[in-house]
């Protein structure tokens, strides 16, 4: 909305404002005599002369532009730009994600994340933390989006890092987490423990970076499935913070009642469970009013910790018969071990089992650790008889096979880069019409929008240079660019059919056109280099600026020689028809 406003008022600029201001500051009796052409332009009438009429030069021109796009495109396959929704931002928080084994106590949790604590300290550019045991820490962006603000329970903990302000560092925020990610790794392991470094990302809302869910017929097995596939994260190299959604095996102690002992010494069930409650959970009895207190604290009433931790302490509990007798417990019931449930997750009303996972080394973006992992996983063979199928946009239609769907980042980047491009494709067409209905040609609107992807020739390296990564506004810039490629190219070719009216030949309208239109265009370029310079170094929008700045300048230089070249083939024929005709 903004570009299209700021594109209508600059027209009224140019057509209104400019031609007066032209009127009132310009000299009224200014010499209008030609300036001698600079070196420059008169190399650049000789080269192109040369390209237009010889072949052979055409042909290596036009090869080495393609070998230009080509070598520029296939930065992205060997990595060297790496395809990512957002890149990194640099924040001045992060958090530490403690999960302990089901049954841990708090005071164990807590311990283990005080050393946790310790170890962060020693970093210079933490400066302080705080640790919440039992419960989540205060709302923020990865609170809401991956659901930390519902953890609760003994087992689990959060460590809220609060680091330097970004302008008294140079580490960003991003490389702090991971080089601290081994040693807390390496403390939590020695204790059983799963740790997690989050840092809070410009988005997207994901539950993790990468998220695998396994959907199949039979739950249990689809758990089985989900720890293959997270064992084959475990392994993966750049892979890290690997987790899933299954809690570990806890142990449940069921207590029978013998009814027949029970009703022999007048004890009833509903009894030695309200018995059994206030030994373990313990009851409120009464209040107390507490001087320094606003409000009244509860007396709860239960037995010392060390009395009720384990399962033979209660069978010593003595129940009240009905004839004022105790019976011990242990006379009452029988303990039935056995192992708890556990919890079942639906996405849309399907069974699914969530492993979840991250990126951190030399490859930080989803799409190449996707591509790797499925080469892996497509090689685990399930017992069933065939391969893990795998989804990317949308989930199996049905459970009746086991399947997997990549989730987390790796589903929206899909989605942006799919409908960014689906958005550039229609604009494309919208342009090719309407330069139809300008031009009344169905040829030259190809010659003009030939001029776009050659900005990539620019864009790709540029990343490549700067270690970004290519992302939505990355793309975003090269379709913002596009347009300007466009004006660029009608220029040219606008410039060359005045010429040829004026009784300029075909070859010496189109060189005229490079050399004389080649001022404007280079001042159009220096404009958005020097507006889109403010962005050039921050995190989010340095794609958008880089994307803007190397790809004008590249189309700058190519289009100014190329699109002359692709009107003179394009029209070369017609021409040499119309001159035989006049002939």
């Amino acid at each position: 909305i903004g570009a299209s406003a700021a594109m209508i008022f600059s027209m009224i600029v140019a057509f209104v404002v400019t031609p007066w201001a032209s009127l009132k500051l310009l000299k009224p009796h200014a010499s209008h005599e030609e300036k001698p052409e600079g070196f420059t332009t008169k190399l650049y009438r000789r080269v192109m002369h040369r390209i237009i009429c010889d072949s052979k030069w055409r042909n290596a021109f036009l090869a080495g532009v393609v070998i230009l796009l080509l070598g520029s495109m296939s930065l992205v396959l060997v990595k060297a730009v790496q395809v990512k929704m957002l890149p990194f931002d640099n924040k001045s928080e992060f958090q530490v994600i403690i999960d302990m084994p089901e049954g841990t106590t708090l005071e164990q949790t807590t311990a283990v994340a005080r050393e946790l604590g310790l170890k962060l300290a020693t970093e210079p550019e933490v400066v302080n933390y705080q640790v919440y045991a039992g419960t989540a820490s205060p709302y923020n962006f990865n609170g809401l989006v991956r659901h930390y603000f519902l953890r609760r329970g003994a087992n689990v903990a959060d460590i809220q890092v609060n680091l330097l302000p970004k302008e008294e560092r140079d580490a960003q925020s991003h490389d702090i987490a991971k080089r601290i990610r081994p040693g807390l790794v390496e403390i939590a392991s020695k204790y059983g423990a799963n740790v997690k470094v989050a840092e809070v990302p410009p988005g997207p809302p994901v539950l993790q970076t990468l998220v695998a869910e396994i959907y199949g017929p039979d739950y249990a097995r689809q758990i089985e499935v989900a720890r293959g596939v997270k064992n084959i994260l475990e392994g993966t190299e750049g892979v890290v913070d690997v987790d899933w959604y299954v809690e570990d095996d806890q142990l449940k102690y069921s207590l029978d009642v013998d009814k027949t002992k029970a009703s022999i010494n007048g004890v009833s069930t509903d009894q030695i469970a309200r018995t059994v409650g206030l030994a373990v959970s313990g009851a409120d009895v009464g209040i107390v009013h507490m001087p320094l207190e606003k409000e009244t604290t509860f007396i709860n009433l239960r037995l010392p910790k060390a009395e009720r931790s384990r399962i033979e302490d209660l069978g010593g509990i003595k129940v009240q018969g009905s004839k004022g007798n105790l019976v011990p417990l242990s006379e009452l019931v029988t303990v039935r071990e056995s192992t708890a449930e556990k919890s079942i997750y639906h996405k849309n009303l399907m069974p699914v089992v969530y492993v979840t996972a991250d990126v951190a080394g030399v490859v930080e973006s989803p799409v190449y650790a996707i591509l790797d992992l499925n080469e892996k996983i497509e090689a685990m063979k399930l017992p069933e008889g065939y391969s893990l199928e795998r989804f990317v946009a949308q989930q199996p239609f049905l459970t009746d096979r086991y399947a997997m769907k990549w989730d987390g980042e790796w589903h929206i980047t899909y989605e942006v880069f799919r409908d960014l491009g689906i958005a550039f494709a229609v604009v494309m067409v919208l342009i090719y019409i309407l330069v139809v209905g300008w031009f009344q040609s169905f040829k030259t609107p190809l010659t003009i929008m030939a001029a776009i992807p050659f900005s990539l020739v620019g864009i790709l390296p540029a990343h490549a240079l700067m270690g970004a990564f290519f992302t939505a506004t990355s793309m975003i810039g090269f379709i913002a660019g596009a347009g300007i490629v466009v004006r660029n190219s009608i220029i040219l070719v606008d410039f060359v059919q005045l010429r040829m009216e004026s009784g300029m030949s075909l070859v010496d309208a189109v060189v005229d056109a490079g050399a004389v239109r080649f001022r404007p265009m280079l001042l159009t370029a220096a404009a958005v280099i020097v507006g889109s310079a403010v962005m050039l170094f921050d995190p989010i929008f340095q794609g958008l600026a880089i994307s803007l700045m190397a790809g004008e300048v590249a189309s700058l230089l190519l289009s100014r020689m190329a699109v002359p070249v692709l009107y003179y083939l394009s029209e070369r024929k017609k021409h040499e028809a119309v001159e035989e005709v006049m002939e």
